[in-house]
């Protein structure tokens, strides 16, 4: 059958826009979703798994007995559909950017959540508790969630992967999993330089000694149960702390400058844990395992100290006086900043949406390094 030149003519410039379309289409799209397709055909990421404090807590505190909440106005303010999780920021925290960007899911929900579906489990969930720390004693201050029994509801997680999809499955999705370790905080500025206890008993040297082998002991754990694709988080700069300012400097009001003495802390405890991890990476290396230490002090010393993102505001929290308030001094009848796109911290301790953005991005390379095959 013979094609008239008009009818070929109308076909051919039908595929030309065709293909136009599908340029523009690629052209437009998001950035993360370019990401999340990458990373979905290049890696095997089953779920993704975390366990720390508030850093990374999505409302495991919602379902214990604890002051330490954040499942109330104004947190979550920002989040979808203005929802308070539990989380203590104004929306997302860098575990949720994570997940977003290995195309897991968009959030980490918490573990202790009673309406979590078998998919939900299958592609991660968070046991982390604001609040807690590796020293035994930082969890009990404010009745939270202790590392160690996260690991035990880790384990218990594992059973109930493995009575809905049997063991294979089961090991298939720990083993290919990505684990998020974020916590130590609180063991120094609540725990510490707060309270006398533990200064009676250790050194600060001593003190770090100490936590670092309950961090390793930890992550040792994680590797036992099956974890073979680990990123732990070192420690911010404390000393840029809204609520560490206030409480340690001499005029709170007006030097709001960072205090770099418990700043320097977190410097020599980050590189005790980069060494640690190292060698933790080479005694586990013939399991496949990759360990990796993910770098928070930086990406928060630069925008903070070093101004170097142009926030309005890097001293205060967007909540309150921004000076002291955080979990219920941050409440319904708080005052909160018009936009806190433009604070460095939500409340007096936890940084906003924006800067954990800032961290996520400054933590991809070793991420991939993680999941790369």
């Amino acid at each position: 059958m013979k094609v008239s030149p008009l009818r070929l003519s109308l076909k051919i410039t039908l595929v030309l826009l065709l293909h136009i379309l599908l340029i523009l289409v690629s052209i437009n799209a998001k950035p993360q979703d370019d990401l999340i397709m990458k990373t979905q055909i290049n890696h095997k990421v089953s779920a993704v798994l975390v366990f720390g404090d508030s850093t990374s807590d999505p409302g495991n505190n919602n379902y214990i007995l604890t002051p330490f909440k954040g499942n109330f106005p104004p947190y979550g303010r920002d989040f979808a559909n203005q929802k308070p999780t539990g989380r203590f920021t104004n929306g997302l925290l860098t575990s949720d950017l994570v997940a977003r960007y290995l195309g897991v899911k968009d959030n980490i929900p918490p573990y202790l959540d009673p309406s979590l579906t078998i998919h939900d489990l299958m592609t991660g969930v968070s046991f982390a508790s604001a609040g807690s720390g590796y020293d035994p004693l930082t969890p009990t201050i404010s009745n939270v969630i202790p590392l160690q029994r996260q690991l035990e509801y880790f384990r218990e997680y594992k059973v109930r992967l493995t009575a809905k999809l049997g063991v294979r499955r089961a090991q298939e999705i720990i083993n290919n999993a990505v684990y998020l370790v974020s916590a130590g905080t609180n063991d120094f500025v609540v725990n510490y330089f707060t309270l006398p206890v533990r200064r009676q008993e250790f050194s600060l040297p001593s003190y770090m000694d100490f936590l670092m082998n309950k961090e390793l002991e930890f992550l040792q754990g994680l590797l036992d149960e099956g974890a073979r694709k680990i990123g732990v988080a070192g420690l911010p700069p404390m000393g840029c702390l809204p609520i560490v300012i206030t409480l340690f400097s001499k005029d709170a009001v007006l030097e709001r400058g960072c205090i770099d003495y418990f700043s320097s802390v977190g410097r020599s405890y980050n590189s005790m844990l980069q060494n640690g991890l190292n060698i933790m990476q080479f005694n586990n290396a013939q399991q496949d395992a990759r360990i990796t230490y993910f770098d928070t002090y930086s990406p928060l010393f630069d925008v903070v100290a070093g101004h170097k993102y142009g926030f309005k505001e890097v001293k205060l929290g967007c909540c309150g006086t921004g000076l002291l308030e955080t979990t219920f001094l941050c409440n319904p009848k708080s005052s909160i900043c018009p936009d806190a796109s433009k604070y460095a911290f939500w409340d007096s301790i936890h940084p906003t949406e924006e800067v954990y953005k800032i961290v996520f991005k400054s933590l991809q390379s070793n991420l991939d390094f993680i999941i790369k095959e």
